[in-house]
């Protein structure tokens, strides 16, 4: 069962004659995978770039392209009306003129005028059409109406010209469809979130590190961007950072605490998901150590605990989460921390378990308050993790307030 603000939500994909239409065959799939229910919209123009077929295997009911040929009397009120959200992707020059001056000509444009769901605009065109006054005028008026646009990407465009128009990639679309369907209960706030796991070198080569794939600290980037937070992401991980979240690389412990410690002044929320190592060698050798060379033992030293100081030194306003891997006394353990550190909210879970923690794409966590209180969220995907734990954080700041 997907955990998506998408999941169960009836969206309108409708796609307009640009090149970039084949693009919106992996929108389709990536709605469907997310458990939306799609409805598919193509106007004649597109099935230039891409096939009905396609489409209709791909979403949640056949192509509709005709405002006559369906069985529905009124196929773009049915549609209109039964809508979450409907996104245009690609939107070309001449559809997003058409929706600013109330055309209904074919099924997009009158479904588009025959809805009061939210709107999501993808342009998708040329450089210069891009650039033009009557385009950038037209989305003016139709974002001070209301409808939501995701602006083009620079990149490659057909001819093999280079230059803005690029309609924006698959995964971001489907991020901005999540973020216009999640209640904005962040937003306003400056949330910082850490991911991955700390790399403590013993020689130029190897490395003292542990299991954690940042798999579920990128869950909550992406959730706490989608509901409105301004988000910078700490990360050691290779996986792909969330459209709108920006990104801070690290490597060490120490590293780790100097991308985040002189933030904490401009930080509503921190939540620190990484897994930092409590040991690193004392004297990392700076070159590599030769096999032949020998290495009998690796003398480890405690690295400084600074999330410690945060919590110590934290303001009122400040909301301070943290994380508890453990095999024994789950709940003890992680209300120890929780205790030590000072924190809000410490999320505890079981790596020993199985489908838990380090490397899955599931987790299940206690959630332990400062207040005594606590929760529990059985085995889930991570990302149902991340709702839970900033429904916690939303729930405490307005407890706060």
């Amino acid at each position: 069962m997907s955990s998506s603000a998408l999941a169960g939500k009836r969206i309108v994909l409708a796609v307009s004659g640009g090149i970039a239409a084949y693009k919106a065959v992996e929108v389709c799939r990536r709605l469907v995978d997310a458990g939306a229910y799609v409805s598919p919209v193509l106007t004649e123009d597109a099935t230039r770039f891409v096939g009905a077929v396609t489409f209709s295997a791909l979403a949640s009911e056949k192509v509709r392209m005709s405002l006559w040929d369906e069985p529905e009397a009124i196929p773009h009120t049915r549609l209109g009306q039964g809508a979450d959200l409907i996104i245009v992707a690609p939107a070309t020059a001449r559809v997003i003129a058409k929706y600013v001056a109330g055309l209904s000509d074919d099924l997009l444009t009158a479904t588009l005028l025959a809805t009061r769901a939210p709107v999501l605009v993808c342009p998708a065109m040329h450089t210069e059409m891009w650039e033009h006054p009557a385009v950038q005028e037209n989305l003016a008026v139709l974002r001070r109406r209301g409808t939501h646009v995701l602006d083009p990407q620079t990149g490659r465009l057909a001819g093999g010209d280079v230059g803005a128009g690029r309609l924006a990639d698959p995964e971001a679309i489907v991020a901005a469809a999540e973020r216009v369907l999640t209640p904005p209960d962040l937003a306003g706030l400056r949330v910082v979130i850490t991911a991955g796991g700390t790399r403590e070198p013993i020689d130029t080569v190897r490395v003292v590190t542990n299991r954690s794939s940042g798999k579920q600290g990128h869950a909550l980037a992406a959730e706490a961007a989608a509901r409105g937070a301004t988000v910078t992401l700490v990360t050691s991980s290779s996986l792909p950072v969330p459209p709108g979240v920006t990104e801070v690389r690290y490597e060490t412990t120490a590293d780790l605490a100097a991308a985040v410690v002189p933030r904490m002044a401009d930080t509503d929320v921190l939540v620190m998901a990484a897994a930092v190592a409590d040991f690193r060698p004392k004297a990392p050798s700076d070159r590599k150590i030769k096999k032949d060379e020998g290495m009998s033992e690796i003398v480890l030293e405690p690295t400084h605990d600074f999330l410690v100081d945060i919590g110590r030194d934290k303001r009122p306003d400040q909301t301070v989460v943290g994380f508890a891997a453990e095999t024994d006394a789950l709940r003890e353990n992680a209300l120890g921390k929780l205790r030590r550190k000072n924190l809000d909210l410490i999320v505890g879970n079981d790596v020993g378990a199985p489908g838990v923690g380090f490397e899955h794409d599931t987790n299940a966590v206690v959630l332990l308050r400062a207040d005594g209180t606590s929760q529990d969220v059985p085995l889930t995907d991570k990302r149902e993790v991340a709702r839970a734990v900033l429904d916690a954080v939303a729930a405490l700041r307005s407890i706060d307030d």
